[in-house]
């Protein structure tokens, strides 16, 4: 779905510039959707985990995904921070709001 919105960035075909707009442009497009198919796959894992007995040692796997997705919202927050400013920010791009509480819905889910 994502791919709309990089479409409106993509640079015309050419040389010099554009090649490197391009180059870029391209690396962002798959940054993208390594992070889709980084999440799908962590959804699924916690599919598994919810819904299965697939997994010997949940807990662990839980504890893990905790850190990796408070990980994941601190990097992007801290981003946001370098980055050049825009109005509101860290609300208009609060991927990490969701990110942090993915992290403490699980966090809280495995302290029963």
């Amino acid at each position: 779905m994502g791919d709309k919105e990089l479409k409106v960035n993509e640079p015309t075909e050419g040389n010099g510039e554009n090649f490197q707009k391009r180059e870029k442009w391209t690396m962002v497009r798959c940054g993208w959707h390594w992070v889709s198919f980084d999440l799908l796959f962590a959804t699924i894992g916690l599919g598994l985990i919810n819904f299965t007995n697939y997994f010997d040692n949940e807990k662990t796997l839980l504890q893990i995904l905790t850190i990796y997705f408070l990980g994941y919202a601190i990097v992007w927050a801290l981003t946001i921070g370098i980055s050049n400013q825009l109005p509101k920010n860290y609300f208009k791009l609060g991927q990490w709001i969701l990110l942090l509480l993915i992290s403490g819905l699980i966090y809280f889910g495995t302290t029963n």
